[in-house]
């Protein structure tokens, strides 16, 4: 049984009118939830329990969504989130030692956080700029033909912002 402690978690006010605006509503699910994730960043636990219980959607399904789709996230993200693409030109023109070097930069494994919370790395599948091969983006700004030598370069542009 859940603790109902947990499920009283307060939401703000325009995430509480969003998910009454989408409860009914086909598709409301993918919609709320990613209302969620631009509030939190991340969809945290306690605020997924509360969406199930205002949506009458079982938290497993909920779970289901967040688990299937890439784009949302469990854990809170760092403050600057490093995106490595590693759809197929990317991957062809060197994506895997670009993540290396990020790892090995950051001390900072794939799908993992920075002790300090200043950085997230992740591997994508595509972001649309094959002919920038290899790509990687941190906070959505998109550093195209990356060259494993300015990934410090890159990293000190956002480093303590």
């Amino acid at each position: 049984m859940f603790n109902k402690q947990e499920v009283e978690v307060q939401l703000a006010d325009d995430l509480i009118k969003f998910v009454e605006k989408w409860r009914d509503k086909p598709g409301n699910m993918i919609m709320i939830l990613h209302k969620v994730q631009q509030t939190y960043g991340y969809i945290p636990r306690e605020v997924a329990l509360k969406v199930s219980r205002m949506t009458d959607i079982p938290l497993a399904k909920i779970y289901g969504v967040v688990t299937f789709y890439h784009f949302f996230k469990l854990k809170k993200p760092g403050k600057h989130m490093i995106s490595v693409c590693m759809g197929t030109a990317c991957y062809l023109k060197g994506g895997e030692d670009i993540i290396q070097t990020i790892e090995d930069t950051l001390g900072l494994p794939v799908n993992a956080t920075t002790e300090d919370d200043e950085f997230s790395l992740e591997a994508v599948r595509c972001v649309g700029c094959c002919g920038l091969a290899p790509v990687l983006t941190v906070d959505g700004e998109v550093f195209g033909k990356v060259e494993k030598d300015k990934i410090p370069e890159i990293i000190s542009k956002f480093k303590g912002k």
